[in-house]
């Protein structure tokens, strides 16, 4: 059994040592080259990675690679992971692959149906126009779409292993599909994230393909490894402003960031936390200097300082609200002048959803603090 991993990247990256792994640049043909191997080559897409993301590379691999039984797809920073949270070896991944049809995500369970959370983002039509070239194309697969479309279920990331026999049949299958809904597609308007739209549909026709034919799925962890390279250079961007007392334009920055990427916030992205951190600060910095013409700015500057502040303060709150403020909370609380009742009011805010008594928490943790 010959077993290749294919790791999905657009950007500079370590890739594991394991010869299992091999990296994989998508969209090779608008870019510079990164030195990895290149889905830009004999039959290829390449040119619409804006479009297709890591579909491109999927493709390349469908089209030109024959050399391995298993196929797997991950991603230059998340990887599928044993039970003791390690990437896996080709000696673990072999039983797994004799008992299962496919390894892939945990299955997500979404707050709200497929088709509400897709229209939060993207654009409804173009899920609409999938199911319409479903119905022509492959109508047998309709019941199951409409059903998993209104329910709350996705695997998502294209990141899974199957055999090169089910690699080969569900590309086929999917690109089929995607071509067609291409053809259907009117990008005008759509900015940079919305235009990534066959990514994102085939996220959810893998969610099809797998209930439809009833494989037999491994859900494994991902692991996150490293951030995504976006995330890191807004938040060095987000700290240049913070450290010039430039609060809004921080805020302008992040706007501007979130217009084109609404994904930046999700835990996926911000692995930290810290750009949650850092709209808590902005918030915090505008509403102090509105009201008292000075902010946290002017005592705090440098950015590891603010997000440290700001994480402690965070906990500190978190737990007075529970009851269970520690020893080190109540001195934090106690030593910092710095921090406002506009800190501990939008502080409060991030833990306590009801109105009626956000009051009543804003007074509770304000009686541990020692306001200047």
């Amino acid at each position: 059994m010959s077993i290749k991993l294919f790791i999905m990247t657009h950007k500079p990256f370590i890739p594991p040592e394991d010869p299992m792994y091999v990296p994989l640049h998508v969209g090779r043909a608008n870019t510079a080259d990164l030195g990895f191997l290149g889905d830009d080559t004999k039959d290829s897409i390449s040119a619409l990675n804006p479009y297709f993301c890591e579909l491109t590379g999927m493709y390349w691999i469908w089209k030109n690679y024959r050399k391995a039984d298993y196929i797997g797809i991950c991603h230059y920073r998340r990887y599928l992971l044993n039970e003791q949270g390690c990437i896996f070896t080709e000696s673990q991944l072999a039983p797994l692959l004799e008992n299962y049809d496919m390894l892939t995500t945990k299955l997500l369970t979404l707050t709200c149906s497929y088709y509400e959370g897709f229209g939060e983002n993207h654009h409804r039509k173009d899920l609409i126009t999938t199911r319409e070239v479903l119905l022509e194309k492959y109508p047998a697969y309709t019941d199951t779409f409409d059903h998993l479309v209104h329910g709350p279920h996705t695997y998502f990331g294209n990141i899974f292993i199957t055999s090169a026999k089910q690699y080969n049949l569900y590309c086929s299958w999917l690109f089929d599909i995607l071509f067609e809904v291409q053809k259907r597609t009117d990008f005008t308007g759509y900015n940079d994230y919305e235009k990534r739209l066959f990514g994102f549909l085939s996220e959810f026709l893998q969610t099809v393909w797998i209930t439809y034919h009833k494989l037999r799925v491994k859900e494994c962890m991902v692991g996150m490894i490293g951030e995504k390279y976006e995330t890191k250079k807004l938040r060095e961007e987000l700290a240049s402003f913070l450290e010039q007392r430039d609060y809004e334009g921080a805020k302008n920055c992040f706007l501007d960031c979130y217009q084109k990427r609404p994904d930046v916030l999700m835990e996926a992205s911000d692995v930290s936390g810290e750009l949650r951190l850092c709209m808590q600060i902005i918030s915090t910095c505008s509403f102090e200097d509105e009201t008292y013409h000075s902010c946290i700015l002017d005592n705090i500057r440098s950015y590891d300082s603010l997000i440290c502040h700001f994480h402690h303060f965070n906990l500190a709150v978190s737990h007075i609200l529970s009851d269970q403020p520690t020893k080190y909370d109540l001195q934090f609380l106690e030593q910092n002048l710095c921090i406002t009742p506009i800190a501990v009011e939008i502080a409060v805010q991030l833990f306590c959803k009801n109105p009626s008594i956000l009051q009543e928490a804003v007074k509770k943790v304000s009686s541990y603090c020692r306001y200047s």
